[in-house]
């Protein structure tokens, strides 16, 4: 039976913020379905007006989740019993705006999503554009990291390193976004001159990695 040694490889990045991810959200209700999807429809129309007012395209705006339903309510009558009755169709659209690091092009738009007659939620990361290079990264600090621990480990041990085995990678999604925060209330942000904005500098993102080897020893 061969002999091995198993070595566990931890890959860190640290990135400086260059792009922006803009989160917004819409909602419309209604007790008739065609009032409620017409009114979707021109909040997403009056959406769409307020970020081509401020350089964007319309198809710049994607949606990364919508959804229809009836809505419920329920309460429980003098005997105890809960009733429920129907409360309307309900519209829930998610969509995302993206684009390169701009803190004065990030102060017009919220400026323009204020004033905008559809009323969206709002909220903001930063992240990396190329995340596919920070992921390349890792998995070679990584690799790196591994071979160097197991090369110490086997001159320590009195062996040699043979040929490597086995390479274990779990592919899950990276979480590629700066712990920085960033809130203005709607109200402000209306009645600010736009582009008026404070030039913040977002935390880097710290990310880490791991990657299981395993090699022969002789």
């Amino acid at each position: 039976m061969n002999r091995t040694i198993t070595v566990k490889g931890i890959g860190k990045v640290s990135a400086k913020p260059d792009y922006i991810v803009l989160s917004m959200s819409l909602k419309a209700k209604d007790m008739d379905y065609e009032k409620m999807m017409s009114m979707a429809a021109e909040q997403l129309d009056n959406l769409r007006k307020a970020i081509v007012g401020v350089g964007f395209q319309r198809d710049d705006l994607k949606t990364s989740n919508f959804n229809v339903q009836p809505e419920y309510q329920s309460e429980r009558d003098s005997k105890g019993n809960y009733k429920r009755w129907f409360d309307g169709y309900v519209c829930n659209h998610a969509l995302k705006l993206e684009f390169d690091f701009d803190m004065e092009r990030l102060a017009q738009t919220f400026s323009a999503l204020a004033k905008c007659l559809a009323e969206p939620e709002f909220s903001v990361q930063f992240t990396v554009k190329d995340k596919d290079a920070i992921s390349t990264q890792l998995l070679q600090n990584a690799t790196e990291n591994a071979k160097a621990k197991a090369e110490i480990l086997a001159s320590a041990a009195g062996v040699a390193l043979g040929q490597l085995i086995t390479i274990d990678y779990n592919w899950g999604e990276l979480h590629l976004y700066s712990p920085t925060q960033y809130e203005v209330a709607d109200r402000c942000h209306a009645e600010a001159p736009c582009g008026s904005n404070i030039d913040i500098e977002p935390d880097d993102i710290d990310v880490s990695d791991t990657v299981t080897f395993v090699w022969e020893i002789g």
